[in-house]
């Protein structure tokens, strides 16, 4: 009897448990890539995502590579948030190229030394290639396509072709391990912030850094890009996108004129590139780019999941398809049922020139 009221009084009492927290002081290494001696939005996106994480964050930036334009890179990622305590830089031939096993292997150097709470990237081809190596050296489990940061250890992210989100508690041993999509975390404009000083600049210690961690199962071959003036895919204000309604590679360069008259990027869905229209650079969606223009143009677009996945966050969506009840008409803000043979030549004669 004795124990059966214990056991009640037990039950019909609340009890509120004090937990420390894990971990007492955050710091983060992100992983920065650079072209031209400037860092990428892609990358500048990923140090404005890591405000969430919490307060008196310490904010690493890392930057490999070799020549006069890492040393513009890091001078600029140095004044790019005032969040930025430090860019480390490692000068070496052998991160020329963004192969995995050396920028994985470095990675894992950088934090054998710095001993981060997180590690993040952009959730591009970038960090994608890199980051889940570095996970494996490290032992940790990466959690992927971050779109929001609810805490230190509390992320959301996308499952199924963005049809629904999955939250995400992060239980296991230092560092975490992060990949963000950059269109979820927009960066705010330099004259926003108040940046009293540079951040320092300093370089990683490669002495233990073999010429075997340099030599992997992957070689660099040659980078094929298109030769344009037009708006990067991932970054631009306006993106035109034709799908597989064009019907050949020829009908396709309508797209390209409009493009040009909107001062647009030119972006394709994965049967338009699986066709031959367009090389694989300007797909969009789940498996290509994903976007968050202000203004995305989908003609010929029928509306595939996974292409409506890389376009969700769109500020304002125009759909022009022959087909009422397709798919993309679901989502799109604006819809016009019709010929795009016969809607586009009107537009080209209607807009001005670009000046």
């Amino acid at each position: 009897m004795a124990i059966r009221a214990m056991l009640a009084a037990v039950r019909n009492r609340s009890f509120t448990t004090a937990v420390a927290p894990r971990y007492r002081f955050l710091s983060t290494l992100v992983l920065a890539e650079h072209e031209g001696g400037s860092v990428k939005a892609s990358s500048l996106s990923a140090v404005e995502a890591i405000k969430s994480l919490g307060e008196d964050n310490s904010v690493s930036i890392l930057l490999a590579g070799s020549g006069p334009s890492l040393q513009e890179a890091a001078a600029q990622a140095a004044s790019c948030h005032p969040s930025v305590s430090q860019v480390l830089l490692a000068d070496s031939d052998k991160f020329t190229y963004p192969l995995a096993e050396p920028w994985a292997k470095l990675l894992h150097v950088v934090q054998k030394k710095g001993n981060y709470s997180h590690i993040v990237a952009a959730s591009d081809s970038f960090g994608k290639n890199i980051l889940p190596r570095a996970a494996a050296l490290l032992d940790v489990s990466p959690i992927t396509d971050v779109i929001e940061i609810s805490g230190s250890h509390l992320f959301v992210r996308p499952i199924y072709a963005g049809n629904a989100l999955s939250t995400i508690r992060y239980t296991g041993s230092d560092p975490c391990v992060l990949t963000v999509r950059s269109t979820s975390f927009p960066v705010v404009s330099m004259s926003a912030h108040s940046i009293s000083s540079p951040a320092a600049i300093e370089q990683v210690d490669l002495s233990t850094f073999s010429e075997d961690d340099a030599v992997g199962k992957s070689r660099y071959v040659k980078l094929s890009s298109q030769d344009t003036e037009r708006p990067d895919l991932g970054n631009a204000r306006i993106v035109v996108t034709g799908g597989r309604g064009l019907k050949s590679a020829e009908n396709f360069k309508m797209i390209e004129k409009l493009a040009e008259k909107l001062g647009a990027a030119v972006g394709a869905t994965r049967a338009a590139v699986d066709a031959g229209f367009v090389p694989n650079e300007l797909q969009v969606g789940q498996t290509g780019k994903i976007v968050a223009p202000e203004l995305y143009m989908a003609f010929g677009v029928s509306g595939a999941i996974q292409h409506l996945a890389g376009i969700r966050d769109s500020k304002v969506i125009v759909a022009i398809n022959k087909d009422a009840d397709a798919p993309i008409f679901q989502v799109a803000d604006y819809g016009l049922v019709g010929d795009l043979f016969e809607v586009i030549p009107e537009l080209l004669e209607k807009l001005p020139e670009k000046k």
